[in-house]
């Protein structure tokens, strides 16, 4: 073998060598030796290595088939072996690569799926569309995913294959692969936590991320980092102010109402009975407008606390404009869940004569600077 090693000997040389292993192959394939051709194989190998930046197209493809031909001969140790070896080799045969990585052994595809150059994207797409988790595994671990491969990995993957497919910095991900993500981010801390830490990830499935997530992720997220959560909650309201302006513009129904809240409250009959009249109706867009212009806060706040059953803020809101507790309770009575209610109401009732109205003023003032400050930001 080292005459193969001489490169001085020039192409002739190197088709002779070539020729003597296609001779040497022949001969052993006929053998029942096994052990003979994984020696053949590791020698093939070695050849190259030593020459394979000297090699044009056609010798390569003459490794490929010497290469492609042995490994077939030999038992699965050495095949993991080989693939192991392989997968370092940056010109690796392409042909012997890809059917080392789709080998349905993970000791033997694992090291190319994780490491080879010389795969190509459809052959890892196949891989990742009918290998078993560890295959997929291992393709979430290369330097670089694109696109139509995380694609598969979120989608057909489980906990440890998304987590490390999320956790690869070198991994691209479609709109289909962040909507997937965050689907599996909704009761899944590990998967959120990961998601949650990636630098790149678009606005609008940031937002998506923390507001779907469960009660128990959303605790996970803010003790990883508070600093973010403060952020993030900002960008979720000010997306929820977004949403709830786009639905009233198109609500012929809310127009409709703050057109006659309004003339009554320019007319100056905008009244306590006024606005307990339209909570005992069960009107939530007049009473959310009442609300609105009787305290001066925008809109998408008042329809926030009376969406969310924010009690506090309600009473609040109540207190700072001099409302009485009957109408108190007639917004709380139509806004508030039921059940909680029902048991609350008594506790509640303490809590807002015991609220001083200038705290009531204080408060809203505050809120409303707040709410003003976000909207132009």
């Amino acid at each position: 073998m080292d005459q193969y090693n001489n490169a001085s000997g020039g192409q002739d040389a190197v088709v002779t060598a070539h020729q003597a292993l296609i001779d040497e192959l022949e001969a052993v394939i006929a053998q029942p030796n096994i052990g003979s051709r994984a020696d053949v194989l590791r020698r093939v190998t070695d050849l190259f290595v030593a020459g394979s930046d000297r090699f044009d197209r056609d010798q390569l493809a003459l490794f490929d088939d010497v290469m492609g031909r042995l490994v077939k001969e030999i038992e699965s140790s050495a095949r993991a072996a080989f693939g192991e070896r392989l997968a370092t080799i940056a010109n690796a045969p392409p042909k012997v690569s890809c059917g080392l990585a789709l080998d349905d052994s993970i000791e033997v595809a694992g090291p190319l799926l994780a490491h080879s150059d010389s795969l190509d994207d459809n052959t890892l797409i196949v891989g990742a569309k009918i290998k078993s988790q560890k295959h997929l595994l291992a393709i979430s671990r290369r330097k670089l995913l694109g696109e139509g491969l995380t694609d598969i990995l979120v989608d057909r993957g489980n906990q440890q294959v998304v987590v490390s497919t999320a956790a690869n910095s070198g991994a691209r991900f479609s709109e289909f692969g962040y909507s997937t993500l965050i689907t599996k981010s909704e009761t899944n801390s590990e998967i959120a936590l990961t998601v949650w830490s990636r630098p790149e990830i678009p606005h609008e499935h940031f937002l998506k991320l923390f507001e779907r997530a469960s009660e128990t992720v959303r605790r996970e997220l803010e003790s990883a980092d508070r600093g973010k959560v403060a952020l993030v909650r900002d960008m979720v309201k000010q997306a929820t102010d977004q949403i709830q302006t786009r639905t009233r513009k198109n609500s012929s129904k809310f127009v409709e109402a703050e057109a006659k809240v309004q003339a009554l409250h320019h007319a100056g009959t905008l009244t306590e009975e006024r606005l307990r009249e339209f909570s005992e109706a069960g009107q939530f867009e007049k009473t959310a407008v009442a609300l609105s212009l009787l305290t001066n806060v925008p809109i998408g706040a008042i329809e926030r606390a009376m969406v969310h059953d924010d009690t506090d803020q309600m009473l609040v809101l109540a207190k700072s404009i001099g409302l009485s507790w009957d109408a108190t309770k007639a917004i709380l009575i139509w806004a508030t869940t039921k059940s909680r209610l029902a048991y609350d109401l008594e506790q509640l009732f303490a809590r807002f004569m015991k609220l001083k109205p200038e705290t009531a003023r204080t408060a809203i003032q505050f809120y409303r600077l707040r709410e003003r400050a976000a909207n132009a930001r």
